[in-house]
């Protein structure tokens, strides 16, 4: 197009073939991202990437994995969990359902970090914990449903699994394998799901959006935030990456549960 920077035109074919809104997240993620399959492609021009992504579907795919939020773990900061713990045990205490959201769940370890904590802690009515998971990515969300992970010279799940009384209660393990169990899967289901397009849930009494903020373009905080506050329960608890915040503008519609650890109660 007239005008168009090679970059540009990279990002309209995204917008026009991919299934995910670019102009959303911040420029230097987007390129940081980009640049990698480029890289994998071994191309250093946008307009020949450009023409990669028009004419194959394969690359399509493997660029929207890329750009999917997917850095994950089990019991990701575990400081913020022991507070997630309190919140549980208050809610199952006092209510006959505790629908909890995590959103993006990426490969499921966040939404079964949720459920293999209500089953481990004896203080905690699991049969009242409701997770779902969801994400914009189909290839993330059959990783979830697996429920196998495995550990890898970047990643120990026995240590991930630490926090747990007993890890042997949830996972199965069968050398570097760990396969969730059927106590902590029979609390979590998995759905597609784009915070951007598809717009509020809910309600849920718990809403995780951990380390998606950041990535997300500052006009556009405000909208995505609409949609997590709308799938919020009127008391409803929501639980931001360590290094986000709730807006400024919005800071007297909630009330830190814990502050540092990112735990907010709605007002």
């Amino acid at each position: 197009m007239s005008g168009e920077t090679a970059f540009e035109g990279v990002l309209r074919q995204i917008d026009d073939t991919v299934p995910f809104e670019p102009g959303y997240y911040n420029e230097s993620y987007l390129d940081r991202r980009i640049t990698a399959r480029m890289r994998r492609r071994d191309t250093d021009s946008h307009a020949e990437y450009e023409r990669l992504l028009r004419e194959e579907d394969a690359e399509r795919e493997a660029l929207m994995d890329a750009l999917t939020i997917n850095v994950t773990e089990f019991f990701r900061n575990p400081e913020m969990w022991s507070v997630l713990r309190d919140v549980l045990r208050e809610r199952t205490a006092t209510q006959r359902r505790v629908r909890v959201w995590s959103a993006p769940s990426a490969d499921g370890r966040e939404p079964y970090s949720v459920a293999m904590l209500a089953c481990d802690d004896s203080e905690i009515d699991e049969s009242r914990v409701e997770v779902l998971g969801s994400d914009i990515s189909g290839a993330a969300l059959d990783d979830a449903r697996d429920g196998v992970y495995h550990t890898t010279r970047t990643t120990d799940i026995a240590e991930e699994l630490e926090p747990l009384s007993e890890p042997d209660r949830c996972v199965e393990r069968d050398g570097d394998a760990f396969r969730v169990r059927s106590a902590p899967r029979r609390l979590v289901a998995f759905e597609t799901h784009d915070l951007i397009r598809d717009g509020a849930r809910g309600p849920f009494d718990v809403v995780l959006c951990r380390n998606l903020l950041i990535y997300i373009d500052r006009e556009h905080k405000g909208s995505l935030f609409d949609t997590l506050e709308a799938s919020l329960a009127d008391d409803g608890v929501l639980v931001l990456g360590m290094t986000e915040s709730v807006p400024p503008d919005r800071s007297d519609r909630y009330e830190p549960i814990d502050k540092r650890r990112r735990v907010f109660r709605r007002a």
